[in-house]
């Protein structure tokens, strides 16, 4: 049995632009092509894309998820078991990471100061910097944290307000942009994820397409971010994740 690629698209909760782009690559080939010329997706296929989302959740660039999924001595249920693996210690990583700034946001709505050890407890006794080399690797190397953490450092109260007010606005714009029916893919909709990219450069760190795609599957896989969107209009988060990888194609 065969699927076009809008019915692919919608089992796998992704647009037919970013099938579109995975062909181009090389990244996944449907199997088939109809009598007009029109993608064909195998079983197979399905599979394949299965391990490229996974791969893709876990924050692997699209040229290493290729090289991961062509590697001719791979199997199959390797790749179960290390992408099990990997979510694994991720999910208990965040859920550590999340009761962390949980307590330090509690500390400060109540006037506690957190002790250095409590400060810094999450991060049990590992030295980041003995696994740099592995986060180049699988994340790209980008020591965003740190910047952000640099630059917010020196932030007024004046500035933190100027950035919600930023945010507002770019808000409002995009739930307008929804109530009239605009597609993810369409121009305005490009535009404003390329202006949510940018206000995270201006604010944070340099946000790269590849980093602004992954967190926007982030928006959607998340259920706090998806909130946090979905609550400037119903099904924000989503559409903003397919803009932002609308976006991201155009400007490669």
């Amino acid at each position: 049995m065969s699927y076009s690629v809008g019915q692919v698209a919608g089992f796998a909760g992704v647009t037919v632009r970013t099938l579109h782009h995975y062909d181009e690559i090389g990244l996944l080939s449907p199997g088939g092509r109809s009598h007009a010329g029109h993608r064909r997706y195998e079983d197979a296929d399905l599979d394949r894309l299965q391990r490229v989302l996974f791969y893709r959740e876990l924050g692997f660039p699209l040229d290493e998820v290729m090289v991961l999924l062509d590697d001719p001595e791979s199997d199959p249920r390797e790749h179960l078991r290390r992408q099990h693996a990997l979510l694994s210690d991720r999910i208990a990583r965040l859920q550590q990471m999340a009761a962390a700034v949980e307590h330090a946001m509690e500390a400060k709505k109540m006037g506690i100061n957190l002790t250095p050890e409590e400060k810094f407890e999450v991060f049990g006794d590992k030295d980041p910097e003995r696994y740099a080399e592995e986060a180049e690797r699988r994340w790209g190397g980008t020591e965003t944290h740190a910047e952000s953490q640099r630059r917010a450092a020196g932030y007024t109260k004046g500035d933190w307000q100027r950035m919600q007010d930023q945010v507002a606005d770019w808000g409002t714009r995009y739930r307008a942009l929804m109530e009239a029916g605009e597609p993810a893919g369409g121009e305005r909709a490009m535009d404003l994820a390329e202006e949510h990219r940018l206000h995270i450069c201006t604010w944070f760190y340099d946000c790269s397409y590849e980093i602004h795609t992954g967190l926007g599957e982030m928006y959607v896989a998340d259920e706090r971010f998806r909130e946090f969107y979905d609550s400037m209009h119903p099904g924000l988060a989503g559409h903003l994740r397919d803009s932002i990888m609308a976006n991201a194609v155009r400007k490669v």
